[in-house]
């Protein structure tokens, strides 16, 4: 199934699911900034729902969501559900009724009712999606974003930017396309005030950053925007962790 197969399924049944408890479906990520690659992107998706979910709604939820997850592209759908009353006033660490990317398929597959009874509680990556959400977002079902988002205060969200790459000269050798574009952009909106898309994120990297990094991010970029992998050289990608991680404590 296309992007947008996935997201009219995905909408159709959240509606068919929480029915007039669902406040709103919205898109986030690179599929709304502009930058979304079938093969390397996921579907990033939040979900707001006004009362909170019953464990056999959740197991219901759940089973809907992994069945459009086997239909995605490749990286699959990662996705939030949230209540409204922790959107505006915005709770930080915020809240959530339950989550899912693929990194937790099999611990779901293999014991569901575990998985939602345990999958609830509070991530400070919610911070980012919805200043994401309400920056560049689009709104595929229900209110308007304004009017269920309120903006996240700057240190909330450079917090949870900064939290994503906290261990990045250990991750980047494993995931270097990743972590080298979130620390760029994590950079750019530290030093500058920038809400930027890992693409955008790169290319503010090769404006603003050492030229001996510069090869090594366009070959990042290259490999973000195409089918091709990359094998950085590990001291380099490694070093350049070190540096910005440095740099991103200078500028908080």
């Amino acid at each position: 199934m296309t992007l947008d197969e996935i997201t009219e399924a995905f909408v159709r049944e959240s509606r068919d699911i929480l029915g007039n408890d669902l406040v709103g479906v919205y898109l986030h990520g690179s599929a709304a900034m502009g930058c979304f690659n079938e093969k390397k992107s996921d579907i990033d998706l939040l979900v707001v729902a006004e009362r909170e979910l019953s464990d056999e709604t959740k197991l219901r939820y759940m089973d809907m969501v992994v069945g459009l997850n086997d239909e995605a592209p490749p990286k699959g759908i990662e996705m939030s559900v949230v209540r409204q009353v922790v959107c505006r006033p915005f709770i930080y660490p915020t809240p959530f009724e339950l989550h899912f990317s693929v990194t937790h398929l099999d611990w779901y597959r293999k014991n569901p009712v575990d998985y939602t009874e345990k999958m609830k509680g509070v991530d400070k990556d919610l911070a980012a999606h919805f200043t994401i959400t309400l920056r560049r977002g689009k709104c595929l079902y229900g209110k308007a974003i304004p009017e269920v988002f309120e903006p996240v205060k700057r240190e909330f969200y450079f917090d949870s930017i900064r939290n994503d790459v906290a261990d990045a000269e250990n991750a980047v050798s494993e995931n270097p396309v990743y972590v080298i574009l979130n620390l760029c952009r994590v950079l750019a909106y530290g030093q500058d005030g920038l809400i930027l898309s890992k693409r955008e994120g790169g290319e503010w990297g090769l404006a603003n950053l050492p030229g001996e990094y510069h090869g090594l991010i366009t070959s990042v970029l290259d490999a973000y925007s195409s089918d091709a992998s990359l094998v950085p050289d590990d001291g380099l990608a490694v070093g350049f962790a070190a540096y910005m991680l440095e740099r991103i404590r200078d500028a908080q």
